[in-house]
């Protein structure tokens, strides 16, 4: 038996879901400008081993590092967000658990992108 597909919409490769590559795309951006980020992290993470909280804060009231780890947080936090959304996808049938699932994951990705940045912000206006 042949299939309903148009050619076009087989080559335009639109799948099962009707979106596409669009979230690949926004995982493998996110992927790749996760490494120096994480580079970044890492590394300051290292030289602030040994130290107060005072010389944290510091470090965290500076405007580049701020800037920089508000970005790493951000990125990190929606990258996970859409790994979890493949695997509700892949893994859970019903479609009302996915619903709940789904909107679980987007909801705890706002609130704790939100919450990071606004820590950052009172980090730098205390200091």
């Amino acid at each position: 038996m042949s299939s309903l597909e148009t050619p076009l919409h087989k080559v335009r490769g639109l799948g099962a879901s009707h979106s596409g590559t669009g979230h690949f795309w926004r995982q493998s951006i996110t992927a790749v400008a996760l490494v120096p980020l994480g580079l970044w992290f890492v590394f300051a993470i290292l030289g602030l081993i040994d130290t107060n909280e005072v010389v944290i804060l510091r470090f965290l009231s500076q405007p580049w590092n701020a800037l920089l780890m508000a970005a790493f947080a951000a990125i990190m936090l929606y990258h996970m967000a859409l790994g979890l959304q493949v695997v509700v996808d892949d893994y859970v049938h019903g479609p009302g658990m996915k619903i709940f699932l789904l909107l679980l994951i987007r909801f705890f990705w706002i609130a704790t992108t939100v919450t990071c940045i606004f820590a950052l912000i009172r980090i730098a206006a205390s200091t």
